[in-house]
């Protein structure tokens, strides 16, 4: 291929180099705020070499054209890694391509300058201007290309230092592993954390009408498959109405909100909420803060189905029909404090029955309606509702 500038021009343009990569530098830094100070430090060498490589390349095209990409590589490969550098040094993908618009102005500003000087022609000075800033626009590529990949490969990297936090969490690992592994994590700033079970396909919905502090974990401990809990940051207090709005519609269950190192608390209750007797599992998300009451009576039920054989002993000799209907009065009877209308309304009935029903209670059981801590089994044994007429 035949040289595009005579080798004098190049020569008059190698020469120009050093002055116009100090005239590139300069205008980035003063245009382009983010790169105000940038010189300072390694990345400063970096860029100030990454200048001066792509404008050699310049050089190279000058020569060659644009048909051999061989030489040119190295500037490729050297944007590739600037544009990586400037993502870990907190740039964005914006100021580079303005620091790239800004360059290439300036750079061509003077290389123009040097081939009108030199006498090439308007013609010569057009072609090297194609190749020139086609030649930027493979650089600005290849530096954004750089950019986000180390983007990428960061956000997966904290994606995986925060989903091990959560594991921990979960676990309930020792408060030095935590924060720890919170630091690892670039994870700070939150107070409380709140566990949520949801349907997987539910997961990036639900994230992302919640703070980005928040966490996900697919593996916990007792969970089954198809699930996932999430550690919703900082939804205490009047906040927690705002969770429930945005879970409205989804098959979510709701542990309470706890200091963020105690969060397992709160994802075991969730977990339980799902198989305690009485808890509805509807359509919507189920609050374990209106289910506190079915949890805490559910905590052992073996203990739960032997308080409630001993204070219904007293029933053993009926039949289970009876069994079953004064069993029914006599937990309205205690859930209703004895008003007799209120518990025939409460059992479809009417209060000549329920004042039948009390006479033959109080047959059975004597004293003991009189005595607090019958009263008070009775009112645990039968304050979830169930089939009473069995042991």
């Amino acid at each position: 291929m035949s040289e595009l500038l005579e080798p004098q021009v190049v020569e008059l343009l190698r020469a120009d180099l050093p002055t116009i990569a100090t005239n590139t530098i300069e205008a980035i830094m003063v245009e382009v705020p983010a790169y105000r100070g940038a010189l300072d430090g390694v990345m400063g060498v970096t860029i100030a070499n990454a200048v001066e490589v792509a404008l050699a390349g310049f050089l190279v095209l000058a020569v060659r054209g644009r048909g051999d990409r061989a030489p040119r590589s190295p500037a490729i490969e050297g944007a590739y890694r600037l544009g990586r550098g400037e993502a870990r040094s907190g740039r964005s993908a914006e100021a580079l391509l303005s620091a790239y618009r800004v360059g290439a102005r300036v750079s061509w500003r003077d290389l123009s300058a040097t081939c009108v000087r030199a006498g090439v022609d308007a013609a010569g000075v057009a072609r090297f201007a194609e190749l020139v800033f086609a030649y930027i626009d493979e650089l600005s590529a290849a530096s954004v290309a750089g950019h986000s990949d180390e983007v990428e490969t960061a956000k997966r990297s904290v994606e995986r230092r925060r989903a091990a936090l959560a594991r921990y969490l979960l676990d309930g690992a020792a408060p030095d592993v935590l924060e720890a592994a919170a630091e690892r994590a670039e994870w700070h700033g939150t107070t409380t954390l709140t566990a949520v079970i949801v349907p997987e396909a539910q997961v990036r919905p639900v994230l992302a009408q919640v703070t980005p502090q928040s966490l996900a974990a697919s593996e916990a401990p007792g969970l089954a498959d198809g699930r996932e809990v999430l550690l919703i940051a900082d939804m205490d207090g009047r906040r927690r109405a705002q969770l429930l709005q945005a879970l409205e519609g989804r098959h979510a269950v709701v542990g309470p909100d706890r200091p963020w190192p105690r969060v397992q608390v709160s994802y075991r209750r969730a977990l339980r909420a799902m198989t305690t007797p009485g808890v509805t599992m509807g359509s919507g998300p189920v609050d374990t803060e209106q289910w506190l009451a079915e949890l805490v009576l559910s905590a052992d039920e073996a203990a739960l189905a032997d308080l409630r054989a001993r204070v219904l002993a007293p029933l053993d000799d009926l039949t289970a029909t009876q069994r079953q209907k004064l069993a029914e009065t006599l937990r309205a009877w205690l859930l209703h404090h004895g008003r007799r209308e209120s518990i025939a309304g409460s059992l479809f009935i009417h209060p000549q029955t329920v004042r039948y029903r009390l006479g033959q209670l109080r047959d059975l059981y004597g004293e003991h309606l009189e005595d607090p801590v019958w009263v008070r089994d009775l009112t645990l044994a039968l304050a979830v509702d169930a089939d009473l007429s069995i042991r």
